[in-house]
């Protein structure tokens, strides 16, 4: 009897931890959680799941150290509710790519009155109390993007062009660095008079439908015609170039994106983006691995050589650097074993793929 209790309590664990997302970097029970995930969704691109959540897990497994990865769904509760689940769980890092910075901050500030580290994944807490940061040099991103458009604008022989900014989420410090860097590149012509800054908007939560609609009414107040849309990433990138082939002008205008998923790098085959960027997201899940894995074993943090302002001080990081994509090199990142090839040709035909020597 006491064997069958024990088989049936089992069961029901087993059921509930599964009830809960939890997905372990080994068969060890959740009792014995050491690192705690969180991302932000799986709406505004396909990389956190696809990516981010395949080589953080590959990551921990190797390093023989528990970890409990989630998902918030772009719920700033639900966020906050895993965290308080993981803590509970006595995790002794919990690594969150946030979903705003004050919302971040609060359970960073909860989790050091516990003793729990953080770590900041891909997107900086501003004003937070994160040991670290682990990401990309991401104005470098928006640099490349710029650059990206303007090689495009150039090859098309147009010294004047009517532009667009199609910016990040307002409440993601990222996307702040993303603007910086590719308005930097092309602020002096938009100063010069030679582009033309019709419009310039962010899209709450990168919502890639919300950026549909924004642009729509960006290509009204165009006049119908344009020759850029400077997208921050490769979701809002898509959501414009769904409103240009309505008009009858993708392929027309040059648009950037950046994440390199499939469809991208597919879209950037057909000429539907102009450029992307690839950031190596398995070397930031090992960067981000390496630092928690350290903490959780006591050891002495030799990686996070730089430092990164947060608004109140300097947070030890490790950033990355950035690829920018075009026609010529989206081989790179199939060579890189980020994409596979057969993902990126059944979307943009295996004629595509073929003319670009892919």
């Amino acid at each position: 009897m006491t064997k069958r209790r024990s088989a049936v309590a089992a069961v029901i664990a087993s059921a509930a931890l599964a009830l809960t997302g939890f997905v372990s970097a080994s068969s060890a029970t959740a009792a014995g959680v050491q690192v705690g995930v969180i991302l932000p969704d799986a709406a505004s691109s396909a990389r956190w799941e696809t990516a981010d959540r395949v080589f953080l897990a590959a990551a921990f497994k190797k390093a023989g150290v528990t970890a409990d990865i989630q998902n918030a769904n772009g719920d700033k509760a639900k966020f906050a509710t895993i965290a308080d689940q993981m803590l509970a769980k006595g995790v002794k890092v919990l690594i969150m790519a946030g979903l705003d910075s004050p919302s971040t901050a609060a359970i960073q500030k909860k989790a050091a009155k516990s003793g729990v580290k953080t770590i900041d994944y891909d997107r900086l807490t501003l004003a937070g109390s994160a040991s670290y940061y682990v990401s990309f040099d991401n104005v470098a991103v928006g640099k490349l993007q710029g650059q990206g458009i303007k090689a495009c604008l150039d090859a098309a022989g147009k010294k004047s062009a009517k532009i667009v900014y199609l910016n990040g989420s307002p409440t993601d410090n990222n996307a702040t660095l993303f603007k910086q860097g590719y308005d930097s590149v092309l602020r002096p012509s938009i100063k010069s008079g030679a582009y033309t800054l019709v419009d310039d908007q962010a899209v709450p939560d990168w919502d890639n439908a919300k950026g549909g609609v924004i642009f729509e009414q960006q290509l009204t107040k165009a006049g119908g015609t344009l020759d850029a849309v400077v997208s921050a990433n490769e979701g809002l990138g898509l959501a414009a170039v769904a409103v240009l082939k309505k008009n009858g002008l993708n392929g027309k205008v040059c648009v950037s994106g950046q994440d390199a998923t499939a469809d991208g790098l597919a879209a950037v085959l057909t000429g539907d983006l102009s450029n992307t960027v690839y950031k190596g997201i398995k070397a930031q899940a090992n960067a981000t691995a390496d630092l928690a894995v350290a903490l959780v074993k006591g050891k002495k943090v030799t990686t996070a050589k730089g430092k990164t302002n947060d608004g109140k001080r300097d947070v030890p990081s490790v950033l990355l650097v950035p690829v920018g994509i075009t026609k010529a090199n989206v081989k790179v990142v199939i060579a890189d074993g980020f994409q596979k090839r057969a993902d990126v040709c059944k979307i943009a035909t295996e004629a595509v793929c073929k003319a670009n020597g892919i």
